[in-house]
């Protein structure tokens, strides 16, 4: 005989108003807390700015703090030191690169008529793009405002000498507290874990410090030394604004990767402006400086501290650029290495064997 076979029960799962609630309040939470941090992403790029300061500079504040004992006094003494040393660079240079600027200011108009009338080596831009005419056309249906965004250039310019102003005082106030308070931080932090994990983690921290505090200071040297020897082949071969143009490698040389390719192109076609022996020369130099920085400086700097792959490093860079632009790619390579240490560090822990317990 044939048995009826039950009918299946519907099964009806009923969530607690409770629980709804609270996957509710979570999600507002998190997109409050999304909203914020993009609305504060300006703040928030200022204070990576005195984490990265404040990780080049204690290394110095601790060997001076085990000297003197005490924390404050170290970071004072730091911290005027690096204020002096920064006023006394300012001193040499910012004269020099003020006259440099001026100069260019007042070379502006002959390279406007070499590329109104076509002649010297910006000429082509008129015979063979024909931008002049362009540009006249573009006067004449949009005006001055729609050619160069002129519309409240006045306003934009007193607004963005203000915020630099705001962000200078502001990042070097953090940059101070973070190394006069960090220590304490960080054993706040430590003491909220458990007494068997914080041995550990404490390792890891460690770890993560001379990763991250390593990387930075070597990726500061690399720049100032390629900053420093640009300036000195430009005034060798005497091509104009070579302090100005060495300030422009030394900061486009933080870029991880494509940093100094852009700078060299920028400093490469001023050379050639200036004249074609300059532009062989300078480009040569750029060659030959790219191997070096990429085989010995860099792997020195990686290798010691992140200890990451090249494809590694060029996915964290990518990465960090699309997320964060300029910054996000500062980022990235310290970031990848903190997250390679602590990820080194659970699969040695998952792997240790368990201690058979003795009975």
């Amino acid at each position: 005989m044939l048995q009826a076979v039950p009918a299946e029960r519907e099964r009806l799962v009923h969530f607690r108003p409770r629980t709804v609630l609270v996957v509710i309040g979570i999600l507002v939470a998190s997109f409050i807390t999304l909203k914020i941090l993009w609305m504060s992403r300006h703040v928030l790029s200022w204070i990576f700015i005195a984490l990265f300061l404040a990780l080049a500079l204690n290394p110095a504040v601790d060997r001076l703090e085990r000297r003197l004992g005490r924390r404050g006094a170290a970071t004072g003494i730091v911290f005027v030191a690096t204020l002096i040393a920064l006023g006394l660079i300012g001193w040499l240079f910012v004269p020099t690169l003020v006259n440099q600027v001026d100069s260019f200011a007042h070379k502006v108009p002959d390279y406007l008529d070499d590329v109104t009338k076509g002649r010297g080596r910006l000429g082509f831009l008129q015979e063979k793009y024909h931008l002049v005419d362009k540009a006249r056309k573009a006067l004449r249906e949009g005006g001055a405002s729609k050619l160069f965004g002129l519309s409240g250039t006045a306003l934009a310019v007193a607004k963005g000498i203000v915020n630099a102003v705001l962000a200078t005082v502001t990042i070097a106030f953090m940059t101070f507290f973070m190394l006069l308070e960090g220590p304490n931080w960080v054993d706040r932090f430590f003491s909220l874990l458990r007494p068997d994990a914080r041995t550990r983690w404490r390792s890891v921290g460690q770890d993560i410090y001379r990763t991250v505090g390593g990387y930075v200071s070597g990726n500061l040297l690399i720049s100032l030394v390629a900053g420093s020897l640009t300036a000195i082949v430009l005034a060798i071969m005497g091509v104009p604004y070579a302090i100005a143009l060495g300030l422009i490698v030394g900061i486009l040389d933080l870029i991880p990767l494509a940093g100094a390719t852009i700078a060299a192109i920028i400093v490469g076609g001023v050379a050639f402006i200036h004249s074609v022996p300059a532009g062989i020369v300078v480009v040569a130099f750029f060659i030959v400086y790219q191997q070096v920085e990429n085989h010995v400086l860099q792997p020195v700097v990686y290798g010691r501290t992140v200890q990451l792959s090249p494809l590694i490093v060029l996915i964290s860079v990518l990465i960090g650029a699309e997320l964060a632009g300029v910054l996000g790619a500062l980022a990235a390579i310290p970031v990848a290495g903190a997250l390679q240490v602590v990820f080194l560090d659970l699969l040695r822990h998952h792997r240790r064997p368990a201690v058979p317990e003795t009975g």
